[in-house]
């Protein structure tokens, strides 16, 4: 599994309802996409759930490379940067999946938590923890799913999760709305442990 993520950061002023009319008009594009697990459109509002920027930034979670290479080099990637220009995309490894209590209701806030890989404990260590707490936060109440993922180069780990609630239930991260959920190879994304 492998994670991807990047984010439009928009003028304190910028409708976001325009950003709810794009992911209404062209969020089902990915629907089918091959190698695609699940496609999360986020948004924060500037004073909304504690957020100070408005922002669109999608997650990603695939199931293959290929999909994801094909996304952002075969053209799908060109359309978001011709309208706000070219992202940095940030990647993560995957480390751990799990479907949560309330899989197959909708989503509507999604949960990132970012933090360093502490130092001073052993790798293996840090990563049992972030498989432990993957499996906590898919047992949270309307919880739909969780993961956590690794970017080695920055040794930073975060955990995402989806939840059905207006609020994140206690989850500690920044919290987003979800608009729109592709998912066409969620079933294929692998559970538990990625190692």
């Amino acid at each position: 599994m492998h994670a991807m993520q990047y984010a439009f950061t928009l003028p304190a002023d910028h409708p976001m309802d325009a950003i709810r009319e794009r992911v209404a008009r062209t969020g089902h594009l990915l629907d089918d996409w091959p190698g695609l697990g699940l496609k999360a459109y986020l948004i924060r509002e500037r004073g909304k759930d504690g957020s100070p920027v408005n922002q669109y930034a999608p997650f990603y979670l695939w199931h293959t490379v290929e999909g994801m290479n094909s996304f952002l080099w075969d053209g799908a990637f060109q359309r978001p940067t011709d309208d706000f220009g070219r992202p940095a995309v940030r990647q993560w490894t995957g480390l751990a999946y799990e479907e949560g209590g309330a899989a197959g209701a909708p989503a509507r806030v999604a949960v990132l938590r970012r933090r360093p890989v502490p130092q001073g404990v052993p790798l293996a260590e840090a990563a049992a923890d972030a498989v432990r707490e993957t499996g906590r936060l898919a047992a949270g109440d309307g919880v739909l799913l969780a993961a956590a993922v690794v970017d080695t180069g920055r040794w930073e780990l975060v955990h995402f999760s989806l939840h059905t609630g207006d609020a994140s239930d206690g989850a500690e991260g920044d919290a987003f709305q979800v608009l729109h959920l592709s998912e066409p190879g969620r079933a294929l994304l692998p559970r538990g442990r990625q190692w």
